[in-house]
């Protein structure tokens, strides 16, 4: 085992994101190319905003991409008793103090700042000059009061793993609270804390948190504590150029589950968000993502969520996929939707399977593949009406066409087969005098209900003549009935 130790450590105040699971990615990566640990951490600190309802939710998330943790998942509110230990540390070696100001106070100063045009609101440190044995019997009397990290002089430097030499001026960062008035630990302390406790050796995470790492940095700094080495992930931007957003559709990963998403395409794709493999090679497998993953290809701008991209890679993904395991995929949803049942398809498994590899080049999502799978299992179909204007225009005609097709049909009835049932039509055709065509369209729409579908002898053939004499008959009598009408109108 290396000493590689990487954590992901999401917040439970809302479901697993597209940024956040392409961070738990990036670090799972990281680990499994290195033979490192990944842990998991819910940073629950929030108590107010966080629920079990939505850490459940990002496990969830977590599990259905394949993103396996190695030790927790932990819970940040489980160290507060630690948290508190090094406040007082901070306090005890003076880079900390207690802060007695009144919210509304700190408030007020805030507003009359911003109305004199002044911008980047700093505590004045009020409290700073507090005597410490004062500053003490005040707190043991119980008035209201937090805990500060007073912020010192000069600047705060680092070498980032994607960004390289990064500084701030230490001017420019307030003396941050620490410990609220409730007794309870802020994030910035807390992940410190828990960081230095699990002995995270990485902290790869989004370019937004790239303003609280020397605020982390320091705390580790003043509290002795060694220093994990950061790295910051560029951030992932809309087609517009905007930050990802719900107004670009569903960013929530269990939406794309539920739209149809292959896990492993998403991996493949939030993969691609900001790293590449130094080539050409976009389509990649768990394994190959893992060998090649390298944190010195990570990229310094944003990167583009793309979700025709998305698309498009999917449906490469699900080429890649063996037909039984696509039909163990696509199955509940035929399912769900009352098609048929799970003992059915399992009596005609592999009936199932080849269905699945006649569709597998023709659609991109699961649930594109379960909508083009229905007319297969569907009792009743219903005809789209641009397709019937343009293929059943002569309704006579038409049922004239239909009842020569299903002759053809009853003379391989007893050789069933693809091949077969196709020569049967084209010498149909021949027979009538007319291209092939005119029998196969005005065919496809009565067996599909529409104008497109695979070849029509592999959908002839996986319906079986029977449902091919079914939706024949179907045809011919909805024909019949509109010629009445018309008739009558």
């Amino acid at each position: 085992m290396s000493d590689i130790r990487v954590r992901f450590a999401p917040s439970p105040t809302g479901f697993l994101h597209v940024g956040g699971a392409r961070t738990a990615l990036f670090n799972w990566l990281y680990a499994r190319q290195m033979g490192g640990v990944f842990v998991l951490r819910i940073e629950d600190t929030d108590r107010a905003r966080s629920s079990d309802e939505m850490s459940q939710a990002i496990l969830d998330g977590m599990e259905w991409l394949g993103l396996d943790w190695d030790e927790g998942p932990y819970h940040q509110a489980d160290g507060i008793d630690q948290h508190r230990v090094e406040v007082q540390k901070l306090l005890d070696s003076g880079h900390g103090y207690r802060c007695f100001c009144p919210p509304d106070v700190l408030q007020e100063k805030r507003e009359r700042m911003e109305k004199e045009g002044g911008s980047g609101y700093r505590y004045d440190r009020t409290c700073l000059d507090v005597d410490g044995a004062e500053a003490e019997r005040r707190a043991m009397s119980g008035e209201p009061h937090t805990v500060r990290f007073r912020v010192p002089d000069g600047e705060t430097a680092w070498a980032d793993l994607v960004h390289d030499e990064v500084c701030f001026s230490n001017e420019d960062i307030d003396d941050f609270i620490v410990l609220r008035t409730d007794g309870t630990p802020v994030y910035m302390l807390a992940v410190v804390s828990d960081d230095a406790e699990m002995g995270i050796s990485h902290v790869l995470r989004g370019d937004d948190h790239l303003s609280n790492t020397p605020k982390q940095l320091l705390l580790y700094r003043a509290l002795g504590l060694p220093e994990p080495r950061f790295g910051h992930l560029p951030m992932i931007l809309g087609p517009d150029g905007r930050r990802l957003s719900k107004r670009h559709g569903a960013t929530a990963v269990s939406e794309y589950r539920d739209a149809g998403i292959l896990p492993q395409a998403l991996d493949n794709f939030l993969a691609l968000l900001g790293w590449n493999p130094g080539d050409d090679q976009e389509i990649m497998l768990e394994h190959e993502l893992i060998a090649r993953f390298s944190l010195e290809r990570i990229g310094k701008k944003s990167a583009v969520f793309d979700p025709e991209k998305l698309d498009w890679m999917n449906g490469q993904h699900i080429m890649l996929m063996d037909a039984h395991e696509l039909g163990r995929l696509v199955a509940p949803l035929l399912i769900e939707e009352g098609l048929t049942t799970e003992e059915e398809l399992e009596d005609r498994a592999d009936w199932f399977a080849t269905l699945m590899e006649l569709l597998q080049p023709r659609a991109r999502t699961l649930t594109a593949i379960a909508e083009q799978a229905r007319i297969f299992l569907a009792t009743d179909i219903e005809y789209e009406e641009k397709a019937v204007g343009k293929h059943w225009k002569d309704a006579d005609s038409v049922i004239e066409r239909l009842t020569v097709v299903q002759r053809a049909f009853d003379e391989v009835v007893e050789d069933w087969n693809p091949g077969r049932i196709e020569e049967a039509l084209r010498a149909a055709a021949e027979r009538e005098g007319v291209g092939f065509g005119k029998l196969v369209h005005p065919l496809r729409l009565a067996l599909t209900g529409g104008s497109a579908s695979p070849g029509i002898d592999q959908v002839a053939w996986l319906l079986g003549p029977n449902t091919i004499h079914e939706r024949i008959a179907a045809a011919t009598a909805f024909l019949q009935s509109r010629s009445s009408a018309e008739l009558h109108g």
